[in-house]
């Protein structure tokens, strides 16, 4: 398994470093994978309470990178997924620790319990009065059996809760109290989608089919309580809301805090997918959300899936969230509105008069054919996916279906009466639904060939072939491309050029047509052995030999559909 690391046994040590390095707020303690507030020994001799937490490594940022003003003083790392020594929570005890006293912030697993006790009863001996806490946030265990429920991403609130409160002056028993009340106020329910790998091991610690989730997982790699289907984010957060609401309690009008957390595989799309469906779930159950963080807080490792934590909240716990906090990883909680924001924006002075009433002949032949090219696009979905997987970023067959499906769409009503206008509407939908490069080299296609169109009432054959020489100079135009380039034109403009021939020489459009669909295939296929120099297959030179280009595949699969409608229609239809 491939990882940015050295030796799998200096990843915790050099990852301190790093974190240190970036921060002058920070340092190191000597000897001990433990990260303080430079400022430490200050703090307590100006009698603050200092706030120690931490754990295995792999969960980062947790729990170094909430070191900091106003978050925890110091934070003590273990190897990966391995509690830290009991001697290395002892010398983070004493680096920090002055009369006021220490707060230990740890997570229900049995070595951490064991090795910051252990350090806190030492510690007692030495005159150093040190409290600790338990967090015990997770859901999934129930009342948890033996060992109890689990610590998990909820401790990354308690961490704010208890920050605050030292940061006010609070005494140690009072802090104790209050982050107590701030455990037993917090439920997370976690989803794993894969199961994450550890330094130096070969393959994760599980696995999972295709369609299959672990709820309520550990975050030391340990597989869920159960074993389920994934149908949606949706679904998925539903389930997760349920087993937090319930077990907590909480019900409508309670006031509370969200964190959606990821655990270190998922990307911020997923997340702010998953952050939507919760909003959504809690405002349906009448819970109110005042405030709320997005991101990877606390993780395990590369693992793919997500945690939802809600924290009931008073006044004096929001005015704990809200107090001032700078830490290399902490960020302010955002104000959810009670509904998503969505700003109305002004209607543009384009637009497509509609014909109101009953098709007429050209608007009716040419939604069929666009029915047929969008029929075609799906079909060839998945191989123009694999296609552009293999020289670009795999996202065409994706994008002309969005297209595909917004002009079934807009061509399902009333539409224009004459092809220039059908054409208009053809662009704006296009340059609407396609992001990336296709969508706007669409629709300057559709565009220029509807400029071309206006000129005449009833365009003919010769009008249609000048319309789609213009497709062919606005998207070089717009793009920058030429033949030759390895793009879509590498099929565009051998297809222009042959419509154009035939239909020059008297061809039936139908025979032009054919013509035209021969010269893209030809096209397309040569573009194997071309050099690319534009778009992002021109990013990997010689490995895309042997692969054609994709949009200049798509181009075929398109003119082959309409050239298929016009064939069936006869051989003198008009296009």
């Amino acid at each position: 398994m491939k990882k940015l690391i050295n030796d799998p046994r200096d990843v915790v040590g050099q990852m301190l470093e790093g974190l240190v390095g970036l921060d002058e707020r920070l340092a190191l303690l000597a000897g001990e994978n433990v990260v303080l507030r430079r400022d430490a020994a200050e703090l307590a001799a100006r009698g603050g309470v200092a706030l120690i937490s931490g754990g295995g490594a792999g969960h980062e940022p947790a729990h170094a990178g909430y070191v900091g003003e106003g978050l925890l003083t110091a934070a003590v790392s273990g190897d990966v997924f391995t509690s830290p020594s009991t001697d290395a929570v002892l010398a983070a005890i004493r680096a920090v620790g002055g009369q006021a006293g220490v707060l230990l912030i740890v997570k229900n697993y049995t070595g951490d319990r064991l090795n910051f006790g252990l350090a806190a009863d030492i510690a007692r001996t030495e005159g150093i009065p040190v409290e600790m806490v338990i967090v015990d946030d997770d859901v999934a265990l129930g009342t948890g059996g033996g060992a109890g429920r689990r610590g998990i991403a909820g401790t990354v609130l308690v961490h704010k809760v208890a920050g605050a409160c030292a940061a006010a002056g609070l005494p140690l028993a009072e802090i104790k109290a209050e982050v107590e009340a701030a455990i037993a106020a917090t439920g997370t329910m976690g989803v794993a989608l894969s199961g994450c790998t550890v330094p130096g091991a070969d393959s994760a610690g599980f696995d999972l089919a295709a369609n299959e989730i672990e709820l309520g997982l550990g975050i030391h790699g340990e597989a869920g309580i159960e074993r389920a289907h994934l149908d949606g984010a949706d679904a998925l957060v539903e389930t997760l809301i349920d087993r937090i609401v319930a077990d907590r309690g909480f019900g409508a009008n309670d006031q509370t805090a969200l964190l959606v957390n990821g655990l270190g595989g998922t990307p911020p799309m997923e997340l702010a997918i998953v952050a939507r469906a919760a909003l959504a779930a809690l405002r349906k159950r009448g819970i109110t959300v005042r405030r709320s963080w997005c991101g990877s807080n606390l993780t395990a490792l590369d693992m793919q899936g997500c945690s939802l934590s809600l924290m009931r909240l008073d006044a004096g716990r929001l005015a704990r969230l809200d107090a001032p906090a700078f830490s290399a990883s902490w960020q302010a909680g955002a104000t959810p509105p009670v509904e998503p924001n969505r700003v109305q924006m002004a209607a543009g002075a384009e637009s497509v008069e509609a014909t109101a009433v009953e098709l007429g002949p050209k608007a009716r032949r040419f939604r069929h054919v666009l029915g047929a090219i969008s029929h075609a696009i799906r079909v060839q979905e998945a191989r123009l996916t694999t296609l552009d997987q293999a020289v670009g970023d795999g996202d065409l067959g994706f994008s002309l279906r969005r297209g595909a499906d917004a002009l079934d769409k807009a061509f399902a009503g009333n539409l224009p009466a004459d092809e220039a206008s059908l054409l208009r509407l053809v662009s704006q939908t296009l340059r609407r639904s396609i992001g990336g490069t296709s969508g706007p080299l669409y629709a300057i296609a559709a565009l220029r060939a509807s400029e071309v169109l206006r000129k005449t009432n009833d365009p003919s054959a010769h009008a249609w072939a000048e319309a789609l020489t213009a497709s062919c100079t606005g998207i070089s135009e717009l793009g920058g491309a030429a033949r030759g380039d390895r793009t879509m034109l590498d099929a565009l403009i051998p297809a222009a050029e042959a419509f154009s021939g035939a239909v020059g020489s008297g061809a039936p459009v139908s025979t032009a047509l054919a013509q035209a669909v021969a010269a893209a295939r030809e096209g397309a296929a040569a573009t194997a052995g071309m050099t690319p120099r534009k778009g992002r297959s021109s990013y990997l030179g010689d490995r895309v030999a042997g692969h054609p280009d994709p949009g200049a595949e798509a181009v075929a699969i398109w003119l082959a559909a309409l050239a298929h409608e016009f064939s069936e229609a006869g051989a003198e239809a008009k296009p």
